[in-house]
Order: structure tokens, then sequence, then C-alpha cells
């Protein structure tokens, strides 16, 4: 029996031993492989390789923190482009381990060295899942930080209640995958939940992988308000736009086409936000326009947060003015009512959480609303990457 052989043999007999199927250590090697060669070319690996040096040389002039700005934009990229180099080079690393594993096997039957190899192969496997989902992203802004934007729609108070569900579910969503997500303004709805919330969520592709969220959710259930417990339907939508660091370089903004009023944050849903009298709201008259803050310790901190949200969306607006497809960064505009929904959540009769643009569905409710959206959000990158391609 030759080498390889004999390794899918030990494998799939151990495999048969946890009840689950027999595995063909080598055609998953040669796949993993496959996979890893697809992702050094959608990735441009050497071209990241020449610009990493590239931006090594200039992190370290000694005047680079002369221009604090551009030195920020340098180191920023500088991370971003060595994190890239760095997962693929831990994948091909993890790659010739796995190979050295199947090898062994064909020397020496030690079901040790199966499981290692077990899961060294489907840590590869999942870590180019993660990996490929890069792929679907094209746009020039999918790798910014995302300002999300939750209104109450149709339903009343259980639609208020609603929209602090969805802000808790997205809030657990970014704390999965490692994003830091700041709540600047809070609504308080008129008997519970929320009218509105507005968070900045940072992490890299946070935009791109939220924009997969934009649309109208819909929720049934035994309303909670109800003295006669009866079903309730309600809606909430979520709106998303890119964090434009730099967007003051692209939008001028005159001082007298602004209106600054300054307020106390109140009401329920004070969990998300500092009760202080420092709370911003800045109107753009030009065109109707509105931001607030209110989450920042100084009214001074929450004029410039205020302000940051204000160049993003003008810049979303003027981007989306000059490709004349306003759903290009800001998302078409639909009645929050019956009708729009691109999600449905029951809870009532049933239990099943369903996407209507992809038909991914599942019947554990609690764990979606618990932060376990990603099958959604890569289902509909997806289904977008198709009909375009």
């Amino acid at each position: 029996m030759c080498g390889h052989a004999h390794a899918r043999l030990l494998v799939s007999q151990v495999a048969a031993a946890d009840g689950s199927e027999g595995r063909d250590v080598a055609s998953e090697l040669a796949a993993l492989e496959r996979r890893l060669e697809e992702a050094r070319q959608y990735l441009g690996y050497d071209r990241l390789l020449s610009r990493r040096d590239e931006l090594q040389d200039e992190a370290s002039r000694p005047d680079l923190w002369d221009d604090p700005e551009r030195a920020r934009g340098v180191t920023s990229e500088l991370g971003r482009v060595s994190a890239d180099v760095e997962s693929v080079d831990r994948l091909q690393s993890s790659l010739a381990d796995a190979g050295v594993l199947q090898e062994l096997l064909a020397e020496e039957e030690d079901p040790a060295l199966v499981g290692e190899l077990v899961a060294t192969l489907d840590t590869i496997s999942a870590t180019l899942d993660e990996l490929e989902l890069r792929s679907l992203f094209t746009g020039e802004y999918d790798d910014s930080d995302a300002i999300v934007e939750l209104h109450a729609g149709a339903g009343g108070t259980d639609a208020q209640d609603w929209c602090e569900i969805l802000l808790r579910m997205y809030t657990r969503w970014a704390e999965r995958r490692g994003f830091d997500i700041e709540v600047d303004e809070a609504t308080a709805g008129q008997e519970a939940g929320l009218m509105s919330a507005t968070c900045i969520v940072k992490g890299r592709f946070a935009y791109g992988l939220l924009t997969a969220e934009r649309g109208v959710h819909r929720l049934v259930r035994i309303s909670p308000f109800d003295a006669q417990h009866r079903r309730q339907t309600s809606f909430a939508s979520l709106d998303v736009i890119p964090l434009v660091e730099d967007a003051g370089g692209d939008v001028d903004v005159d001082d007298k086409d602004l209106r600054i009023d300054t307020y106390r944050s109140s009401g329920a849903g004070g969990q998300h936000v500092n009760k202080t009298d420092s709370a911003v709201r800045i109107t753009h008259l030009p065109t109707g326009t509105v931001v607030a803050c209110q989450n920042e310790r100084s009214q001074h901190q929450n004029k410039a947060r205020a302000m940051q949200i204000l160049l993003s969306k003008l810049a979303a607006m003027r981007e989306a003015e000059r490709r004349a497809e306003l759903e290009s960064l800001s998302g078409p505009k639909v009645d929050v009512a019956w009708g729009n929904q691109t999600r449905n959540y029951v809870l009532a009769p049933y239990q099943l959480v369903k996407d209507l643009r992809t038909d991914v569905e599942t019947g554990n409710v609690d764990a979606v609303l618990d932060g376990d959206i990603d099958r959604f959000i890569e289902a509909e990158l997806r289904r977008r990457r198709g009909a375009t391609a």
C-alpha cells in the first residue's frame, strides 16, 4: 500500500470511530493548496510584498511625523498590508506542516498524529473561508469603519423595542468579530426601546460587511406590550455609510451652512449614552442632513464626532451623485413597513429567521439575535457578486 493510501485509510478509520465520515487527506490538502493559490491571486500577494517594502521604507524616515496626518496614513496602510501578507505566509506554513504530518502517517499508525492533522486541516479551511470573503469586497470604501443608523418603523412601541433589540444584535456581532462599536446617539422611544440610534463600528471591512445588512428588518412575535398577548408585526431599518477619516478634504462645508444645537441626552436607552448637557446636533442646511452625538464626555468632543459623521454623510452623497447611482453608498430609501423587508424574524407561532434576498434561513432565532449573522452576510455578499458577474 502506498504512503498516501495508507494515510487515507488511517484517517478514515479514526474519523469513523467518532461517527463521522472518512476523509481523503491527500485530496483535502490538494484542494487547500489550490484555494491558497487563488487567495494569493485575488489579494495580489506579490504586489502586497512590494508595497510593504515601500511603506516600511517610508515609515522608517526620520521626518515621517512632521506631517502627522500623512504618518497615520502610512502606518495604517502598513498595518493592513502586513496583516494580509502574514495571513498568506501563515497559511503556507500550516499547509507545509500538514504535509509533514501526512508523510509521518505514511510511516507510522499514530492516532494522535491523525487528530493533529485533522485539526490542522480544519483550521486551514476555516481561515481560508474568512480570507475568501476578501474577494467579495470590491468597493472603494469596503475596508473602512462604518456609520450605522437604526430607525424604528411601523409597529409603534414594538417597533421601537425592535430597534433596540437590533442595536444589541449588531453590538454582539461586532464583539464576536473583534470590532469596536461606539453608540454616538440614541433617541428613546415613547414607552420603551429606541426611536433611532447611530453607532460607529470600527474594524477592517466593517463597512463592506454591513452593507449586506442594509434594509428593512421585520419582526413577528407575541407583543410584550399588549395586555391581550396578541401577535404583533413591527419593522426597523438599517442604513450604513463608510466613516471617511479625511472626508473634509473631499467636501467643503461653510460654517454659515451649519446650524449647531446643544441639548441634554435623556430617556430610555440611557444605558447607551452619557447623560450630560453636552449633546450636539448639527444640521447641514443646504441638504437638510442632521447628525447628533451625545456619547462623548464633552461638548467639544461631541461636536468633533458629529462633524466627522456629517462629513462622511456628505461625502457619501457626493459620491452617489457623481456616479449617478443613489444606491452606491447611501442605499435605496424605502418605507419601513409592509412589503419592503429584506429579512424576517419570526418568534411566534414558530421560530424562523429568513433572508428574502438569498433564502438563507435558520430556526435558531436566539443565536441570530445574539449576533450570529455571518451566514446571512456572506450569502448576500455572494449573491451580490453573482448578480454583477
